[in-house]
């Protein structure tokens, strides 16, 4: 039964309230268009719900916890440190409350429409939108899809009750005694250290020759090193194959390095990959081009084949990201309004939130040797900064690559404290073309985390201060 059928006409209807839809729709609320944005869950998307957000809340706390443990070094002695695990995730909830109640706040401070419900396309300048029993139509001059992605279900490890995706991982009531994670990429890596710093058994299975792969070895090792001092058991080229579930667990069967091994554990937790959400659209229906896996071809504005609609974040190629989704929403809506926007990828970051912290943005020295570029490298470690070793976080380095001759900096990676932080002032760098001698020129406060970049760069010249120049 439909209870009612309307037609509503909107100037731009942005289809997801995530970092990319809800970034989008504030923009073109800015810049003078009349915005209404579908949303079938909760304002914020993934982002602030279920991924992004709540998963960095339970690494702080997570690490808190393990800080109060080993701080007898400093002349500090804590007994009986405990975990409520029921309040840390009241505190979590907390946090995702008040930033999801932030983003209803600014659609209301600019004018924006809320419609509850999914949208499915019925021509290309209309979709009808359900919700329960109601169904109404919106015609639209303009749309921005973005609808995110969903976590990947294996065939042989169906999401349940033992077997988890991330979005159950975060919410569990009780710390759980043992965990398999298949996928050491960045959410496996940062769930499984939640985890195992709170006293959970841990054991990593990842396809591939090193977990995080797609970054260096040299950053990945620090992060694995500390994984093994917590306790993790880290499985390299390892395929899961199948699984027996118990009543109190799990036996995971896997091939590692061509053995049959047997892992048993309370919980699965699978984090291979995430899959865009343009299945239930209705988009294929009305001409729109899409590749093999689902992900909608766009221009460098976010434009599809379909000239009023765009399409922005995990549902478009490239790195599932948020940061990179609330870019493309920018740039859509100021193309919506006629602006000469388009994207440029060239600096942008990629942060995991491990422990260490890495964090890369630009080219990597390894990039730069496959491409032919003649480049040079200052590699500055965290152990010769004063702030880093004050703060008991001396592992870790930060590396610039810039083009050799010019000095223009290419690129960064970084692992140690704060890395999430630090890239910023390397993106920029790389944004507006500046050289390894304008950062050198830079004042850096002291004593700061942030002084390693520029230390960074005086190596990469030859002429360091508070290292030896080899």
């Amino acid at each position: 039964m439909v209870v009612g059928e309307f037609t509503t006409e909107v100037d731009v209807l942005v289809i997801g309230a995530g970092p990319g839809g809800y970034v989008a729709a504030i923009r073109a609320a800015q810049l003078g268009k009349s915005v209404a944005v579908v949303e079938k869950a909760d304002l914020g998307g993934v982002c602030l719900n279920v991924g992004c957000i709540p998963s960095k809340a339970m690494i702080h706390a997570a690490h808190t916890y393990e800080q109060a443990q080993h701080t007898a070094n400093m002349g500090i002695t804590m007994e009986n440190v405990k975990v409520d695990f029921a309040k840390v995730q009241e505190w979590k909830n907390g946090i995702v409350k008040q930033l999801t109640g932030g983003v209803a706040s600014l659609f209301k401070g600019n004018k924006i429409q809320v419609i509850p419900g999914e949208a499915l396309f019925v021509s290309e300048n209309e979709v009808r939108v359900f919700h329960g029993y109601d169904v109404n139509r919106y015609r639209f001059n303009h749309c921005i899809i973005a609808t995110g992605s969903r976590p990947i279900e294996l065939p042989a490890f169906p999401f349940g009750k033992r077997v988890l995706s991330s979005t159950e991982a975060l919410s569990l009531t009780e710390i759980p005694k043992s965990l398999v994670v298949i996928g050491g990429g960045y959410i496996g890596i940062e769930l499984g250290t939640v985890f195992a710093k709170f006293g959970t058994k841990v054991t990593i299975l990842e396809g591939s020759d090193q977990i995080l792969p797609g970054f260096e070895p040299e950053m990945t090792r620090l992060v694995e090193r500390k994984l093994k001092k917590l306790g993790v058991d880290i499985n390299v080229k390892a395929l899961a194959q199948g699984m027996e579930e118990k009543e109190d667990g799990v036996i995971v069967t896997a091939e590692v390095k061509g053995e049959q091994k047997q892992f048993e554990a309370e919980y699965v937790l699978v984090t291979v990959g995430r899959r865009p959400n343009t299945d239930e659209l209705g988009v294929r229906d009305i001409g729109m081009n899409l590749t093999d896996r689902g992900y909608i071809v766009v221009d460098k504005q976010g434009r599809t084949n379909i000239p009023n609609v765009y399409a922005i974040g995990d549902i478009v190629a490239g790195p599932a990201l948020a940061h990179k989704a609330s870019y493309e929403g920018k740039v859509a809506a100021e193309a919506i309004a006629g602006r000469p926007s388009e994207v440029d990828y060239k600096a942008i970051p990629a942060v995991v939130f491990s422990d260490p912290e890495i964090a890369s943005v630009g080219i990597s020295e390894r990039e730069a040797k496959e491409q032919g570029i003649d480049y040079v490298a200052g590699r500055f470690p965290f152990a010769a900064n004063g702030r880093a070793l004050s703060v008991n976080a001396g592992e870790g380095f930060v590396k610039l690559i810039a083009e050799k001759g010019t000095n223009l900096v290419l690129g960064a990676q970084i692992v140690g404290p704060e890395a999430s932080n630090i890239i910023a002032e390397i993106g920029l760098a790389i944004e507006m073309g500046a050289t390894l001698e304008d950062i050198e020129l830079t004042i850096h406060a002291h004593p700061t985390l942030g002084e390693v970049t520029m230390e960074a760069a005086e190596l990469a010249l030859g002429h360091p201060i508070h290292v030896l120049n080899k």
